[in-house]
């Protein structure tokens, strides 16, 4: 399997969409005091980083 730019990213912007939506997750189900505000900023922070990749893909 070849590993140029576009793969990594793609594999980037997988990993980050998994990584924020379980963030939000954590933070709608787990932790319902305050602490869930922040893991569910972090996560919408992890989806929009993941829309940058994805916009990225071939444009490098």
């Amino acid at each position: 399997m070849a590993t140029n730019k576009n793969t990594i990213l793609g594999w980037a912007t997988l990993i980050m969409i998994i990584m924020g939506l379980l963030l939000i997750a954590l933070g709608a189900f787990r932790y319902e005091d305050i602490a869930g505000w922040g893991f569910v900023a972090v996560g919408v922070g992890f989806l929009a980083n993941a829309w940058v990749f994805s916009a990225l893909k071939g444009r490098l």
